[in-house]
């Protein structure tokens, strides 16, 4: 630990009045210069409330390990909703000094940070061959619950097993039932994942015209759906019946494509409305990160594939 006098000479010698901000799936770590304005590491607080601070060489680093603990915030975190067609979370949080001596002789220091997290995505899966979309972290003033969330194909409807990847369906089991898991993990369960919009193309692109609604506004627009859970938790679970894209020649591939919204069930209320024709009417708009993975049906040429495209 860097004593009086080396602060004092740090002090002098840097002025500092910045900190640099890494944000993280499920944390935040802000670093601070040494002795800032001749402060010692344990005169320092997060959010006034804890005296955690990590000296490391010309730094004091300060973490939020946890950005969504039930019920109550970390070392005063305070986080805020942001509503709008790209929906976001805004957490934030502030170093300060302390000091509970008679005088005081530095300047007092007050380093306020924030992150903030996209509230909505779009997760891309191959609907017979699908992979973990936990592959990519954003770090800076933007961060990003992406690599929170995966979707998987389970055996049955507990949804107790995943299937290994890659996902092969025989021609022979055409319309058999592929149960769909989308789960948000390493988040508070106060966190929801609500599914908006669920998609199926012959090709890995979202944005196909050639495309078959499964889910649209919550709801199911195929017959053959069935939703198990959705927004209620940290899971949400469907079903439908397998099938593929006909006068396609050569094409045995079909791709998922579902627009999830990771929802504060503290702050919103994350349960969808009551379905009704009105709320098929409105086609997916989709936006943000795009996870894909492709299958070839049993038969013909089988291949795997694993691509990552950031549209945000």
């Amino acid at each position: 630990m860097a004593t009086a006098r080396s602060c004092l000479s740090l002090y002098f010698r840097l002025f500092p009045d910045y900190v640099m901000v890494s944000c993280f799936p499920n944390a935040i770590i802000a670093n601070v210069p040494e002795c800032p304005y001749g402060w010692e590491i344990d005169q320092l607080s997060l959010g006034g409330v804890c005296y955690s601070g990590i000296h490391s060489p010309g730094y004091y680093r300060f973490i939020i390990p946890d950005l969504t603990p039930k019920n109550h915030s970390y070392c005063g975190t305070q986080s805020e909703y942001m509503p709008g067609k790209d929906p976001k979370y805004i957490f934030y949080n502030s170093i300060v000094s302390n000091d509970t001596s008679l005088t005081v002789r530095n300047q007092p220091v007050n380093y306020t940070f924030s992150c903030m997290y996209r509230a909505a995505y779009l997760v891309n899966n191959a609907v017979f061959s699908q992979r973990v979309a936990t592959v990519y972290v954003n770090n800076g003033s933007l961060g990003t619950f992406r690599s929170q969330l995966s979707m998987n194909v389970f055996t049955n409807s507990k949804f107790l097993y995943a299937k290994d990847a890659p996902y092969v369906i025989d021609t022979s089991e055409i319309g058999s039932e592929v149960f769909i898991g989308i789960e948000a993990k390493g988040l508070s369960n106060r966190f929801k994942v609500v599914i908006n919009n669920c998609w199926a193309t012959p090709t890995p692109y979202s944005t196909d015209r050639k495309r078959w609604s499964l889910i649209i506004n919550s709801c199911s627009s195929d017959n053959t759906v069935t939703i198990f859970e959705n927004a209620k938790d940290s899971r949400s679970m469907f079903k439908f019946n397998s099938f593929r894209f006909q006068r396609l020649e050569k094409v045995s591939t079909v791709w998922l494509h579902c627009e999830v919204q990771v929802c504060d069930g503290e702050r919103l209320v994350c349960q969808p409305g009551p379905c009704s024709v009105r709320s098929l009417l409105s086609e997916a708009d989709p936006s943000g990160g795009i996870l894909t993975t492709e299958f070839h049906i049993k038969g013909t040429v089988q291949h795997v594939a694993y691509t990552y495209c950031d549209k945000g």
